[in-house]
């Protein structure tokens, strides 16, 4: 599978977190990271009897920049119509709705009231979320942070009212801001699915064939449980 292993190692890209999700991952006392990416990477590779390697960013977005350039072969993030048109997408294996976790202070408890003026919200850079975010408000603006971790110190911080992020990946982060919480309601449904670079048909369809297969066998589900993430469920 020339395509997809072009040096003879599966080239993995990962998006870090200071929490594990379905798309985040975190590190381990070495460095290494750990979570469901990597579990999943490590079965593709596996299956195609190469070494993985992995590569970590700090968002999604550098992700996409890293397929687009051929530096990575592979990897997992929510799908926009935006990312579309650099890279190529897979199967869905997580369905995701985007929201805020808002400050005590601001006194916001519903989507709808993010959009006013002097609301200092923050998002992370050249993501579906973001992106999304911004299209939705008309009355404030979105500040973009470079990573998951710079967001949540503009939160603890003072400097940010509201964090514009998956609602499955924020319960860590709302347990370290006494008094914060997830709004009601959402600004963006979408899913995380495998991504390969364009021009690449046969790895395209190889991958496609891995995660149905994974999901059905339930190796997305046992990626999800070691993680932690037993309660969630895997997309159908």
């Amino acid at each position: 599978m020339n395509e997809l292993i072009p040096t003879g190692k599966l080239r993995v890209g990962v998006a870090l977190a200071p929490a594990p999700s379905p798309l985040f991952v975190i590190q381990d006392a070495g460095g290494a990271p750990r979570g469901v990416t990597v579990d999943l990477g490590n079965v593709l590779a596996k299956e195609l009897g190469a070494a993985a390697e992995f590569s970590v960013a700090p968002n999604t977005g550098e992700l996409v920049d890293a397929l687009e350039a051929g530096q990575i072969d592979v990897s997992f993030m929510p799908v926009d119509e935006e990312r579309k048109k650099r890279i190529d997408f897979g199967p869905v294996y997580f369905l995701v709705e985007s929201t805020y976790m808002v400050t005590e202070a601001s006194g916001i408890r519903a989507v709808g009231e993010v959009d006013r003026p002097h609301v200092r919200v923050v998002g992370i850079a050249n993501t579906t979320t973001i992106r999304a975010a911004a299209r939705t408000l008309k009355s404030t603006t979105i500040t973009a942070a470079q990573s998951i971790g710079d967001a949540i110190e503009m939160m603890t911080g003072g400097k940010a009212d509201a964090f514009a992020l998956s609602r499955d990946s924020l319960p860590p982060f709302v347990a370290k801001l006494p008094g914060s919480r997830i709004v009601e309601g959402g600004f963006q449904f979408t899913g995380i699915a495998v991504a390969v670079a364009k021009g690449r048909p046969e790895a395209l369809a190889y991958v496609t064939a891995f995660i149905e297969k994974a999901k059905v066998s339930g190796a997305v589900k046992r990626a999800f449980d070691a993680a932690g993430l037993s309660h969630l469920d895997v997309a159908p």
